[in-house]
């Protein structure tokens, strides 16, 4: 196991503290990339088990689709061309107090350098149908919903 892994569980609840004290609203993106074979991209943090799509929080002064590109730059070496379309908006209070997600799918896309130093453990490919096990039930939900017309759930 990582060890960011085994620490996180005792650091999560000062970091959300921090974010409840220091941040009215958060606000955090996903992008759903797919490639030609129509496999989605998915990532392995170093902090948390499970596989995600990739994302993370709007910094200020940053619009979201601007944070979309970047997470997916640092992230998984992705190289948005064009605008991300925006997907869906959901309320992540049960884990963040206060926290909404917007998804973007990402329809035009390059191979690219990643920058993110040790916040990545994998990046891989997958068929929608043959989703890793662990991947996390968010991540499947919206999955389900941009690729085989699920009715979007406002949770995350």
């Amino acid at each position: 196991m990582l060890w960011r892994r085994r620490i996180e569980p005792f650091t999560r609840p000062f970091v959300y503290a921090w974010f409840r004290w220091n941040r009215g609203l958060t606000l955090g993106v996903r992008g759903l990339v797919t490639d030609g074979e129509g496999r989605v991209l998915l990532i392995q943090h170093t902090y948390v088990p499970g596989w995600y799509m990739p994302g993370g929080g709007v910094e200020r002064g940053e619009t979201a689709e601007t944070a979309v590109i970047r997470e997916l730059q640092e992230e998984a070496g992705i190289g948005v061309l064009g605008r991300p379309r925006l997907l869906s908006i959901h309320d992540n209070n049960v884990r963040h107090p206060r926290d909404h997600v917007l998804v973007y799918r990402i329809d035009a896309w390059e191979p690219c350098a990643a920058s993110a130093q040790g916040e990545i453990h994998a990046v891989a490919w997958f068929a929608p149908d043959a989703l890793p096990e662990d991947v996390t039930p968010a991540t499947r939900r919206r999955i389900a919903e941009a690729l085989d017309g699920a009715e979007s759930d406002p949770a995350w």
